[in-house]
């Protein structure tokens, strides 16, 4: 017999990981690749397997200990037969239940440095999801990003940071309203650079638990801009050489960038994209949003929140386009008050750096000619990176504006690549992405799966926030479908009252015959959250009778929309129901 221990494996970038729970005793026979401890990291929990096969002698630690990678967790008795196997299969650190890293291979046409089962190029939530999905049912998989961190836009320079900011914003202004309720704060005082530490703090701990999961999955992660060079191979170019990586099979997860108008001065400092915005150099006393659309309305509400005098220009006649009017329009109420001007149906048809400020010229009805700010964030959309990647060489299609046309298992018409996320096209959005990531490399595993979601929801977390899913008011009645709208107002909430807010708005819409939910929009605090539920009513095929026999805690925000089913059932008590109903004729 021969004692041999059993240690904490390559955990990834973890220190002092605390035990959770211990999953055998001493005297217990454990089996190899049985789990024997529960690690708990800030990103998730994770079982440890044992990498022999005995009886447990002794047991190094109990549940609250903090290990990190090459710490003793138990010592196992074994047969010497056994001793031999195990030294000669893998070292005590590498469980076997952990998939090898790749190991470089010829391509398939011509050398390369290194091949991969699975290729990502592009690791934001999409990319990521998919290589460790991959990773997950047993792919050697390598994840390309040109960036320094893994995470994409969306958790560096997007939607992590800032809601991070969004979250400073509605602290600032709800301790400002409250001052009219009777408890008053005194103005605060903004550091700027510590905020902006805070901000990057979050995003340091995301992206840094995303490179220890990919270590976990044996990940190779490649830095570097990557294009095609054939069907099979991409070329990457990086900091330190080029590198040639073949590939079975490929996931274009390669996102998208901020659209900027040619005619405007870009290379002065005072103009802003969404991404100069975010590192909080200052706080301009007059702040031009050019965009009334999620991000354009988001930054203004951080900036508004931080000092800047703030105007909003919108080419079309609402803000939020793709929204109902009735769930933007209380949005629009309180900015109005809030903020210097929204200008809707306006163009900025020039841009002229000043000494003093930069001259603007506007065109539209009732707008001042010109006008001066101090600094200028253009917010106008995003535009797919189809057509930087050399798509042509593996034979890609791509559209003229630069998005990657795929099927239900996100295949583009080269059937061993795949593509996902904002490159694919609308909605450019995170949640889309992850699950066409999860699609893709299952489909590669050869798993039936297709991506056919009923409703993707889209959220502003303005504020108030604005939150909608399933079909509009306006595609409804494109569509030629007969609907019911149950709609609930947050001023009749005790729940909205109590927060100090009544401008809020739940609506639901009935397809009349069936009664089944077929869209919803939400406007208040929020409303990000309290979406889901609509999206899974519809998902499920739920009808307004459904949702509003449903019991909802009280009071709540999410009983709203129970009210609104009932709204459209005509069962209402909290208000009068409505003359048009899903009963009546």
């Amino acid at each position: 017999m021969s004692v041999i221990e059993v240690k904490v494996p390559d955990i990834g970038d973890f220190d002092a990981v605390e035990i959770i729970e211990v999953l055998v005793s001493e005297g217990e026979e454990v089996s190899e690749n049985q789990d024997i401890i529960t690690l708990e990291s800030d990103k998730a929990a994770m079982e440890i397997p044992s990498t022999v096969a005995g009886k447990i002698s002794s047991l190094k630690v109990a549940v609250g200990d903090k290990v990190a990678e090459g710490d003793v967790i138990l010592t196992v008795e074994v047969e010497e037969a056994a001793t031999e196997d195990a030294n000669t299969a893998a070292p005590a650190e590498e469980p076997k239940t952990e998939k090898a890293a790749p190991t470089p291979a010829k391509a398939s046409e011509g050398d390369a440095d290194m091949h991969a089962e699975v290729l990502v190029l592009g690791s934001g939530p999409g990319g990521y999801t998919a290589a460790f999905r991959a990773a997950d049912l047993g792919k050697s998989v390598v994840m390309v990003e040109r960036h320094e961190r893994i995470g994409g836009v969306c958790l560096n320079v997007g939607c992590i940071p800032s809601k991070a900011l969004l979250h400073t914003a509605q602290i600032i202004n709800e301790t400002a309203e409250m001052g009219h309720h009777g408890v008053k704060f005194s103005k605060p005082e903004i550091d700027l650079r510590e905020l902006a530490g805070w901000k990057d703090s979050v995003v340091n701990q995301l992206t840094g638990g995303l490179k220890g999961l990919a270590k976990q999955r044996k990940v190779s992660i490649v830095k570097g801009e990557g294009s095609f060079t054939s069907p099979n191979t991409l070329k990457v170019e990086g900091s330190d050489g080029d590198k040639t990586i073949s590939f079975d099979n490929c996931i274009i997860a390669a996102g998208s960038r901020v659209t900027k108008i040619p005619v405007f001065p870009h290379d002065d400092p005072r103009m802003m994209d969404s991404t100069d915005a975010l590192e909080l150099e200052d706080v301009p006393k007059k702040l031009l949003v050019i965009g009334g659309g999620i991000i354009g309305m988001e930054m203004a509400t951080v900036y508004d929140a931080l000092g800047s005098k703030i105007t909003v220009v919108e080419m079309q006649d609402s803000l939020i386009p793709g929204a109902d009017k009735d769930i933007v329009k209380p949005l629009l109420k309180r900015v109005q008050d809030k903020y210097e001007n929204i200008y809707l149906n306006t163009k900025v048809s020039k841009i002229e750096p000043q000494k003093d400020g930069l001259l603007v010229s506007l065109e539209g009805k009732d707008v001042p000619e010109q006008e001066t700010f101090d600094k200028i964030l253009v917010a106008v959309g995003r535009s797919p990176n189809g057509k930087l990647i050399n798509a042509e060489a593996a034979g890609v299609a791509v559209t003229d504006q630069g998005f990657i046309p795929t099927n239900g298992q996100m295949r583009t018409n080269v059937p061993h690549i795949f593509a996902i996320g904002d490159i694919v096209g609308q909605p450019m959005l995170a949640h889309k992405a992850t699950h066409e990531g999860k699609v893709a490399a299952e489909v590669i595993a050869g798993q039936k799966s297709v991506f056919e979601p009923l409703t993707i929801p889209s959220v502003a977390y303005t504020d108030p926030e604005v939150a909608w899913m399933g079909l509009s008011e306006d595609e409804a009645k494109e569509q030629g479908i007969d609907y019911v709208k149950g709609a609930f107002p947050w001023a009749a909430s005790g729940r909205s009252l109590s927060l100090g807010r009544d401008e809020g708005l739940t609506k639901a819409l009935f397809e009349k015959d069936s009664g089944r939910l077929i869209g919803a929009g939400i406007v208040g605090p929020n409303a990000g959250e309290l979406i889901a539920e609509a999206v899974l009513a519809l998902e499920m095929g739920a009808d307004a009778e459904d949702i509003g026999l449903t019991i909802h805690p009280h009071p709540t925000l999410s009983e709203t929309l129970g009210f609104a089913a009932e709204m459209a059932e005509g069962s209402i008590t909290d208000l009068m129901p409505p003359r048009k109903t899903l009963h009546s004729k």
